[in-house]
């Protein structure tokens, strides 16, 4: 089982080596097809790529953080990310091809 960091952010990666999280690989791109079963993955990743590391069998945890809209698009510090609260939230997610479109318009 491998854990992998997915991340092109610097103060992401040296937060997470504060933590002392036992990483084995950090890479700048998710590749589903890297990912095994019982693999952990690591990062901010979107919900596509989530349910495609979910449907190959590894866990994802999220890189989560209560971030301000004047600190959005930043480079942000590892300090900063303890200052925001930066934790990992796993999720689970399933891609259901088949679902239904809206029927009503989105939006204003």
């Amino acid at each position: 089982m491998t854990t992998w960091f997915i991340s092109r952010h610097p103060g992401a990666i040296e937060w997470a080596e504060r933590k002392g999280l036992p990483i084995d690989h950090y890479v700048v791109h998710a590749d589903p097809l890297q990912i095994q079963p019982g693999d952990t993955v690591i990062g901010g990743l979107p919900v596509g790529l989530v349910a495609a590391v979910c449907a190959r069998g590894a866990r994802y945890l999220h890189l989560t953080l209560d971030l301000p809209a004047h600190l959005r698009g930043r480079e942000l510090s590892a300090d900063q990310l303890e200052q925001l609260d930066a934790r990992l939230e796993e999720y689970q997610v399933k891609n259901t091809p088949n679902a239904a479109p809206l029927n009503r318009k989105m939006g204003p």
